[in-house]
């Protein structure tokens, strides 16, 4: 739900080649249920729930935390929006129910286990392995809360709403004089002006004003000492007893700061993440999967959005972005490679090398090694360009490997197309 908003409402875009991306590992995400938690260490007011992960479970969960609950909100826990309106792929509708006490158990069994699709998620769904039980508060208005980072006012941008619990996107569209956004200065922190700015846009109708601030600063605070890139509440919302309570929560976290954050960090799920990507991040390559057919690998990644430009521009799709980067060995040019050909859509792999600190004959030694090692079903196409590139086109022909060459990007563009059709 909020990242394409959110960029949007920064004021900042990112086109990347492709319908759809799945979550880039420099952003850490985390379950709903980890991010309450998270909440509740920095005083931030969230609903009491527990996290079951089987029916022995929920079972227990009734009996310790929700004996005289009349009704219990079920939620699935995957890492994408759109939850609620997703569908299971055994037909149940929604991700998120608001049942009965002795219905809890029938619909999270019914939830554990499954696939969960979402507008986020892509057609191949997320599985549910984890369910959240909560208690079902008395909202009495629901808002929408956000604090993104903004390249136009280089700082945390707090984005609010005070219409929440729906489609923020619908709305931002229909309606965008409801948006409110307020930059806050990263040397200064969240004033008192800033806090009550943020409220206004909220326009809370029943909680205490200054109690309101005092959330919206919290929420800064965790957002800045955590190191978030991203910190969403969809709902924020007043309860019946005039409290303001984060109903929904989601989080994006700095991979750049695992160092300092090793708690936080700890509390990835990486079987929520695209295997490739894990798979990348362990070999230290840039990897983020699409949805085409041509394979790419390139060093630098300027680069290697040029070339699914241009890959684009000549008919074809890119199937993800791979940057090896300028130091890499043969044995990640390898990994490299498994990881493109583990790709049942790929039909074709564009190698596109300019060596400058990275050295085409160390690609090369990798292609080589990489077909030994790996069945290469698919043709591979090859641009070496700089450092070392003639030692690189030798070890290459010497290989007896049945490769395309190349000798410029639009070449090797228009020849990667062709054999992705063939």
């Amino acid at each position: 739900m909020v990242r394409g908003l959110l960029g949007k409402l920064a004021g900042r875009s990112l086109s990347v080649a492709g319908k759809w991306q799945q979550q880039q590992l420099r952003r850490l995400n985390i379950h709903e249920y980890q991010g309450a938690e998270l909440m509740d260490k920095h005083g931030i007011n969230v609903p009491r729930g527990v996290v079951v992960g089987s029916l022995d479970e929920v079972k227990k969960a009734l009996q310790d935390q929700f004996v005289n609950q009349s009704e219990v909100v079920v939620k699935s826990q995957i890492l994408a929006g759109g939850r609620g309106l997703g569908t299971f792929k055994t037909g149940l509708q929604g991700g998120v129910h608001i049942v009965k006490a002795d219905q809890v158990e029938d619909i999270a069994g019914k939830m554990l286990g499954q696939i969960l699709v979402t507008k986020q998620t892509g057609p191949q769904g997320k599985v549910v392995r984890k369910v959240y039980l909560c208690e079902k508060m008395s909202l009495v208005n629901e808002m929408y809360f956000a604090i993104t980072l903004d390249r136009k006012s280089a700082g945390p941008l707090i984005i609010a709403c005070k219409t929440g619990g729906t489609s923020i996107e619908d709305l931002a569209e229909k309606h965008p004089e409801l948006i409110v956004k307020v930059p806050i200065d990263v040397f200064t922190g969240i004033t008192d002006e800033d806090a009550a700015k943020v409220v206004d846009g909220l326009s809370p109708k029943v909680a205490d004003r200054n109690s309101c601030m005092e959330q919206v600063k919290k929420l800064y605070e965790l957002f800045c000492k955590c190191d978030c890139t991203m910190l969403e509440i969809n709902p924020i919302a007043e309860t019946s007893d005039n409290q303001l309570v984060a109903a929904d929560a989601k989080f994006n976290f700095d991979d750049n700061a695992a160092f300092r954050q090793k708690e936080i960090f700890a509390l990835r799920d990486p079987t929520q993440e695209d295997p490739r990507e894990v798979t990348a991040a362990k070999a230290d390559l840039n990897y983020i999967g699409l949805d085409g057919e041509i394979g790419c690998m390139v060093n630098g990644a300027g680069l290697a959005m040029a070339t699914m430009d241009i890959i684009k521009l000549h008919g074809g799709t890119p199937a993800n972005f791979l940057d090896v980067g300028g130091n890499a060995s043969e044995g990640q040019v390898v990994e490299a490679f498994k990881i493109l050909t583990s790709d049942e859509k790929v039909k074709a792999i564009l190698v596109n090398i300019f060596g400058g600190i990275m050295k085409c004959d160390v690609i090369a030694a990798g292609i080589v090694n990489a077909a030994k090692q790996v069945q290469l079903k698919v043709p591979v196409v090859v641009r070496l360009e700089g450092t070392n590139v003639d030692q690189g086109k030798r070890i290459l022909k010497e290989s007896g490997l049945t490769l395309i060459t190349a000798e410029d990007l639009d070449d090797a563009a228009e020849k990667a197309v062709k054999a992705s059709a063939s």
